[in-house]
């Protein structure tokens, strides 16, 4: 980031990181919900669960992508580490959540609530380090079949 102010930058994209994830949450419970009404009665929950969560992932892929890191590398490569990030999240919630709870005694709404918020952090800094970091030499976007890899103001890279 360039500027008299790079930490202003840095405030903003974690800004736009923050408001951009209580739209993916809302997308991704939404995705859930009308799964479940509609499928519900001939597929397990699980199994919505787990669909629901594929399409959530995608669709915070490509918001993540576009309006917070405004990344231009490569589609399919960033959509792999951004999957990655995300399991790596969940598998973090699943150690960090029973020792709030089991270890401290935390209840565990509350414990998943200051799970969540250290797991915002960490895949925010993952995010910005793994996922969309900016490529040392050049890079041809790898953009999914049968799309343009390009959008309009891609040109702005990171």
């Amino acid at each position: 980031m360039t500027g008299a102010n790079p930490g202003k930058g840095l405030l903003a994209e974690l800004v736009r990181f923050g408001l951009v994830g209580l739209v993916n949450t809302a997308f991704g419970f939404l995705v859930f919900v009308i799964l479940q009404l509609t499928l519900g009665t001939v597929v397990h929950y699980l199994v919505v669960l787990v669909v629901a969560n594929v399409i959530a992932i995608v669709q915070a892929y490509i918001l993540q992508r576009r309006l917070v890191f405004r990344f231009t590398g490569g589609w399919w490569t960033g959509l792999l580490r951004f999957a990655t990030v995300y399991l790596g999240a969940f598998c973090f919630n699943l150690a960090l959540l029973p020792a709030l709870h089991e270890l401290l005694h935390i209840p565990v709404i509350p414990a998943q609530a200051i799970a969540t918020v250290v797991q915002a952090f960490g895949t925010y800094a993952a995010h910005r380090l793994f996922t969309f970091r900016k490529p040392i030499g050049p890079s041809v976007p790898d953009a999914p079949p049968g799309a343009d890899s390009s959008l309009p103001g891609d040109d702005v890279t990171r």
